[in-house]
Parts: C-alpha cells; structure tokens; sequence
C-alpha cells in the first residue's frame, strides 16, 4: 500500500500544508521584523561570534 493511501484516510489531513505554511510564513515574518528592527551594535556582535576564538571584550570572564 502506498504513503498517499494512508494519507487519504486520515480525516481533515488535507488542513497540515495549510497550516505547516501559516507556521512557517509567521515564523519568517518574526525573524525578519526582529532583524530589520535590532540593534546594529548587537548584530555586529553576533556577527563575529563564528570568527573569535577569544572571548567577547566588553563581558568580562567569571572564574
């Protein structure tokens, strides 16, 4: 028996593409505005995380 046959059985599947999309379209729609709308000096910050190798400069370390 095949995958789509098991689907088609499944009442009200046909609403998850639907709603996954809404979920997914939300989620992009955040994450843009929250980058759009963040502070340049923390997105600079974050920006170089991948290439320090040493701590950030303005925290300072805790032993």
């Amino acid at each position: 028996m095949k995958f789509i046959k098991y689907l088609e059985s499944i009442a009200g599947v046909s609403i998850y593409p639907m709603a996954s999309l809404l979920i997914f379209t939300a989620f992009f729609v955040l994450a843009a505005f929250w980058a759009l709308r963040a502070d340049k000096g923390m997105m600079d910050n974050i920006s170089h995380i991948p290439l320090d190798n040493d701590e950030p400069k303005n925290q300072e370390r805790h032993v």
